[in-house]
């Protein structure tokens, strides 16, 4: 006896109910792999980005915006501070090191950052092609620009005023791509790489051409600049964690600059956003309820209205255990149907939503779920099926053939 052949008959003989089991089931599977995928970008973010940075030193404001600014690269940063001050407070015996950066320009929508090379360190980025920034002007390109923007070494381009990309406020200052870097699945892969001096020469350059200057202050004027270097923020790394103690108090006290603890912003941010986590996953598993329990409906309503078709198969020789298998091949089918179907629309969904949101953050959303995540929640999703399954076979253990049959009569 084909026992598949008869569960798909009888699913293909109610449509409406199969429909309505499938749709809800793949509703519930697709908002618990789409919250679950948000988690997992949300954390990688965390995990893999702020690597070894123990502290961040910038101007006043507040420390999640300067922590998302200069580390995840998601905010404007809160203002500059003097470079000069920031060297030293690199100098400080109880500071490892002490990396600068500076930005507000971007390139198409991705952010150019002046920093040194020890910049690279802290994604533990390495080169592909080409070399490192060797003077003002050139950039190295993360993977993810290099592949975006379709740039080449020896490309050259105009950057943007601001983080967002504009046509109104382009610098005339030409850049030159002299490297690309290898993938790094980090924050670094989205970034425009380039020195301190870059950023310093385009803005240096932007403000002669709106001022007048005699020729006898030109040297003056020069001197100035030189003076007023300033930076976005300064990522630091502490010989000691007992640093983080005493130290960034000390700053936020005495200075006009603010110090902010990567690890402890994102952490109550993390806190903040589970809220939000927990009430949609909430929802997922209401919903997937009253999808098993749709199912059960269905199954138990097919074994009761189907009473006499399945006495007759028992006495041409069906046991109670071949019955059993075809309402649970049935409920099988749906499962397997609609977590196929929420998997894909999950995926859909994601991906033309970023497209259509020209945002750079493809690459952590998309990222495949972990087995892990994805066989806990199958396993969830089965174990509610099979009780649902139990459930509607009890008139099929209970069935007595004769009283069926006779009563059919």
């Amino acid at each position: 006896m084909k026992i598949w052949s008869i569960s798909l008959h009888n699913i293909k003989s109610k449509p409406l109910y199969t429909f309505l089991s499938v749709f809800i089931l793949s509703l519930s599977i697709a908002l618990l792999i789409g919250i679950q995928q948000l988690k997992n970008a949300f954390k990688n973010q965390i995990e893999h980005n702020v690597g070894n940075i123990d502290l961040v030193i910038g101007a006043k404001g507040s420390p999640l915006q300067l922590v998302l600014a200069s580390v995840l690269h998601l905010d404007n940063p809160t203002g500059n501070i003097s470079y000069e001050e920031a060297k030293k407070m690199g100098k400080h015996p109880m500071i490892q090191s002490a990396i600068p950066i500076s930005y507000g320009d971007n390139y198409k929508g991705y952010r150019i950052v002046g920093t040194t090379k020890d910049y690279f360190g802290i994604y533990k980025a390495e080169l592909e092609k080409g070399r490192y920034v060797s003077a003002s002007m050139e950039v190295v390109l993360g993977a993810t620009v290099a592949a975006q923007l379709h740039l080449n070494i020896g490309d050259t381009f105009l950057s943007s005023h601001g983080l967002v990309e504009n046509s109104l406020d382009v610098h005339q200052d030409a850049i030159t791509v002299v490297g690309i870097l290898k993938p790094t699945q980090k924050v670094i892969d989205r970034l425009l790489i380039t020195n301190l001096e870059s950023i310093w020469d385009v803005h240096h350059h932007e403000e002669e051409e709106h001022e007048e200057h005699a020729a006898g202050h030109h040297d003056e004027h020069d001197v100035h600049h030189e003076e007023e270097k300033e930076i976005t923020s300064l990522l630091v790394r502490f010989k000691s964690k007992r640093a983080l103690l005493s130290m960034p108090r000390k700053i936020n006290k005495d200075t006009n600059m603010q110090a902010a603890l990567p690890a402890y912003e994102l952490h109550k941010l993390q806190e903040y956003t589970s809220i939000g986590f927990k009430t949609i996953s909430g929802i997922a598993y209401l919903i997937l309820v009253i999808s098993c329990l749709t199912i059960f409906t269905s199954l138990y309503k097919m074994v009761k209205e189907r009473a006499f078709d399945l006495a007759i198969l028992r006495t041409y020789g069906a046991s109670s255990f071949q019955l059993i298998q075809m309402v649970l091949y049935e409920g099988l089918a749906i499962v397997i149907t609609a977590f196929l179907l929420g998997f894909l629309f999950v995926k859909t969904v994601f991906f033309f939503t970023l497209i259509s949101m020209q945002t750079n953050y493809q690459q952590d959303v998309l990222q495949a779920l972990p087995f892990k995540d994805l066989l806990q929640i199958a396993s969830l999703i089965f174990a509610m099926i099979i009780v649902s399954v139990v459930l509607a076979i009890y008139p099929i253990i209970k069935m007595n053939i004769s009283t069926i049959l006779s009563n059919e009569k």
